[in-house]
């Protein structure tokens, strides 16, 4: 299927993404990074998946989450009846698990149900036997254990688990699928009834929460559910995608594991919850980003694990042939390592976001900043691999020298307006050396536009968080001519490219869709050039590229039509609830942040 085919699932440690012919093909837990048990996305139907759905030919006419909820309804018609499939993880207790209910609808429809559970990505058979009691089978292999949990008898054919059945109308059929650790006991049965009931109460509990009114609030809503599906929720930590390499083109190699939490996300979503109303999730986000950078600033890294784990080696698994034969499957990110001196400025913005807004005092944070600017302070003119993590020869970046200016700039507004000690003459001596030189080198006057990197006569997205991190007016000519050259040449139907790429660059083939995020982007700058229809035009054209069930992936294909790359990918939706709040009367991120009056 298509990636757009998919919806996700989720209890805040792990995920599922289920497609629109009634199968799982895509399982992570007991952690977002951990083993997938199903991985049929990114393989075969033999590397697992776990399908429902009529026996005989039969159409998914709808799909929907029920109400504010992250309760997935899938309707079928066949011609004997109708059937809908319900699909949730129950709020999180002692251990994690998937509820599918089959409701009777109209006549009587037969059913397939068929379970092929493969552990570590597809690669490892587990030993399967019946449950005591006879309700079901236990799979075990290494350090994990699946129980799927029915009230009908289980057959094993083929390395696979299956039965059929009929339902017929107003009759409701449950299977549920608990992990566990295969040196523990047996995870105790729920009842399916009271866990739909329970986690329906669940999501709209937290939906009330939300402040976000006007005509693109059911957006801003599914952006905010997604983004609380994708935070792990006994650290704070807000997972980028629950998938890995997933293509951003189309059988071709940039597949990378987008399971993890970067840094440069930081201010965009703090600023995303606290507006909505989430605080709470916002100072969890927060102290999640800072244990995770404590220690030596020089080992600061872009991207931690979701318990902040450092160690992100990445391999392939030759044994999976890929998304649409898309090699190779990678787990891990060998990015972890990079030097990206951006997020030196975004870790600084999030924390002074966060007290301007009124978050909670965090001891260690300003003590942390100081020192994480002394460390800037040695390398900030060094050259990095930049926001788009080229795997290429490193460069000086314009945006990595941008947010080293935002770095200092911020702890000198902590000084100014928030009474925090340190070094202001001094700070501010190297905040305009670094304005100095990017306006100097990053400029260039014969392109008439902000370059990617030093030397370059080459856009680069980036460029467009120039006026909305502050460092300069969006008014400045250079700036207007800056989104105004990325608007002409970095598009492909209107939607905003991250860059050409190309071999020299990053080191590997050219080709990729338009990035998502940076098209927000583009009309965050808009809004602030005055030019709202334009904004608003595009807002609404990137809303309706969201799925049917209102799911962004990282990329989009103009030319086919195509979601590509991770999905769904946390940084589009954090963009989307931004920009609407920037063309919403209520509090504006890109005023807050560059503390600049939209036009």
């Amino acid at each position: 299927m298509k990636i757009e085919d998919y919806a996700l699932i989720g209890d805040c440690h792990s995920a599922a993404l289920v497609g629109r012919d009634g199968s799982i093909d895509w399982l992570c837990w007991p952690r977002f990074d951990s083993a997938a048990c199903f991985a049929a996305l990114l393989g075969k139907r033999e590397h697992g998946r776990w399908r429902i759905a009529p026996a005989a030919a039969g159409t998914c006419t709808r799909r929907s989450y029920r109400a504010d909820t992250l309760i997935l309804e899938t309707e079928f018609e066949t011609t004997d009846g109708a059937v809908t499939v319900v699909d949730f993880m129950p709020a999180r207790d002692e251990t994690c698990q998937l509820v599918r209910m089959v409701l009777g609808r109209r006549g009587h429809v037969k059913m397939d149900m068929e379970f092929i559970l493969r552990f570590d990505y597809g690669a490892s058979v587990p030993w399967v036997t019946r449950l005591p009691e006879g309700n079901g089978i236990r799979a075990i292999a290494g350090p994990d254990m699946a129980v799927l949990r029915s009230p009908l008898p289980l057959h094993g054919k083929d390395l696979t688990t299956v039965t059929q059945f009929e339902v017929g109308p107003g009759e409701r059929i449950a299977f549920t699928l608990a992990h566990g650790a295969s040196h523990g006991g047996i995870p105790q049965p729920s009842d399916p009834e009271r866990a739909l009931k329970a986690t329906e109460e669940h999501w709209l509990k937290w939906c009330e929460r939300c402040t976000v009114t006007g005509e693109w609030a059911p957006f801003v809503k599914r952006s905010l559910i997604t983004l609380k599906a994708l935070t792990y929720a006994p650290t704070g930590g807000l997972v980028a995608a629950p998938t890995t390499s997933l293509p951003e083109q189309l059988g071709g190699v940039r597949n990378w594991d987008y399971r993890y939490c970067w840094l440069r996300d930081a201010t965009l979503t703090l600023l995303a919850m606290m507006n909505a109303g989430y605080r709470d999730e916002a100072v969890a986000w927060r102290d999640w980003l800072v244990r995770a950078i404590a220690g030596a600033p020089s080992q600061l890294q872009i991207m931690y694990g979701l318990a902040g784990e450092r160690r992100l080696p990445e391999m392939t698994l030759p044994w999976l042939p890929g998304y649409e034969g898309s090699k190779p499957v990678r787990i891990g990110n060998a990015a972890a390592s990079q030097l990206q001196l951006d997020v030196y400025g975004e870790v600084m913005d999030a924390l002074h976001q966060a007290r301007k807004h009124g978050l909670p005092h965090h001891l260690a944070a300003w003590d942390l900043q100081c020192a994480l600017l002394k460390h800037l302070e040695t390398c900030w003119q060094e050259p990095d691999e930049g926001l788009c993590e080229v795997r290429g020869p490193r460069r000086q970046f314009t945006h990595s020298k941008v947010m080293c200016w935002v770095a200092f700039d911020r702890a000198i507004k902590a000084v100014e307006t928030q009474g925090r000690p340190g070094p202001v003459e001094h700070w501010r001596r190297v905040r305009d050396r670094i304005h100095d030189e990017v306006c100097k080198r990053g400029w260039k006057a014969k392109r008439g536009s902000f370059v990617q990197h030093y030397g370059s006569k080459e856009l680069d997205a980036s460029l467009l968080l120039i006026p909305i991190t502050g460092f300069l007016p969006a008014s400045d000519a250079r700036v207007r001519a800056t989104i105004e050259a990325i608007q002409r040449e970095l598009t492909e139907d209107g939607l905003v490219l991250r860059y050409r790429t190309r071999e020299s660059l990053d080191g590997l083939p050219p080709g990729e869709g338009v990035f998502l995020a940076c098209s927000f982007w583009l009309a965050d700058c808009l809004i602030l050039l005055g030019r709202r229809d334009e904004a608003r035009a595009l807002f609404e054209r990137l809303c309706r590229l969201a799925n049917d069930v209102g799911l962004l992936s990282e990329e989009y294909d103009p030319r086919s039509g195509r979601h590509l790359g991770n999905f769904p990918q946390a940084f589009s939706h954090v963009a989307l609830v931004n920009t609407a709040m920037n063309l919403s009367e209520e509090a504006k991120p890109v005023e807050q942040r560059a503390e600049e009056k939209a036009a």
